[in-house]
């Protein structure tokens, strides 16, 4: 079975998504799947572009399956199509000027089109979302406790959750004697129930377009469940140029769509 790219949080930064797509096609063993996991706008760079470019891939290319972010969450506030009209938290974390900012770089039709995107993916036995079933905002990272890490897995009903909400890089297994609950009745406390005996993990995709210079994503081999990290440098010698790659290896919405 082909690999997935996942990538996450492109930011506003299309020379760096561009660096990406390039690496992706370099790979020996070719891509069959492209994942954007959320935040494909951002404060700088040029949203309106990278929409553009989200919404028409060339000839060739694949076409990316985008989800949504916490940044698109925003948008949908200030242009008061979400739960919380003029986005009061992103003016709490950033400021009514950034707020301000995000509004005018991103327009109405752009706004209408990240409304029709999925809250996330379901495929085969992973879930890919941008935060978790939670909610955009929820951020996992390795230092989370194993408890709370524990309750995502068993909330996405995958064996593999990939996130992008934190911009890291990482894996983290957590074994079936990990994955256990009781249930206290009148009657007492029942026996512990195990939610699986296979390992689960959660999996942070990296982020693309945050730190210029310097671009990280993840790809996914479904047939033998293997992980790898890819980080891509580039420069803006001609608009980018590709410096090179490194790679390290390592082993309940209704919105969320089913594998197909």
């Amino acid at each position: 079975m082909e690999q997935w790219a996942i990538l996450s949080g492109i930011e506003g930064n299309l020379v760096a998504y561009e660096a990406l797509l390039d690496d992706i096609r370099r790979q020996r063993d070719s891509v069959a799947e492209l994942y954007v996991l959320g935040d494909v706008v951002g404060l700088k760079g040029d949203n309106r572009a990278v929409v553009q470019r989200l919404q028409s891939p060339r000839t060739g290319e694949l076409e990316p399956q985008v989800c949504i972010g916490w940044w698109e969450e925003q948008c949908f506030n200030l242009y008061l199509l979400g739960g919380l009209p003029d986005a009061p938290e992103l003016i709490a974390q950033e400021g009514a000027d950034t707020a301000q900012h995000l509004f005018e770089s991103v327009s109405r039709e752009s706004v209408e089109w990240m409304r029709s995107l999925h809250f996330g993916f379901h495929e085969l036995d992973c879930l890919l979302i941008h935060g978790s079933t939670v909610g955009y905002a929820d951020e996992l990272t390795p230092d989370m406790p194993a408890i709370q890490l524990c309750d995502r897995l068993i909330r996405a009903d995958a064996k593999n959750l990939f996130c992008g909400r934190s911009g890291l890089a990482f894996e983290c297994w957590i074994e079936p004697s990990d994955l256990c609950s009781t249930i206290v009745t009148l009657e007492g406390t029942q026996a512990p129930k195990e939610q699986g005996r296979s390992p689960r993990r959660v999996v942070g995709v990296g982020n693309v377009g945050r730190i210029l210079g310097q671009a990280t994503y993840t790809l996914y081999n479904p047939a033998n469940n293997h992980i790898t990290f890819k980080t891509v440098k580039y420069g803006k010698a001609k608009g980018f140029a590709l410096q090179g790659s490194q790679s390290q290896h390592g082993h309940e919405s209704p919105d969320i769509r089913a594998s197909r």
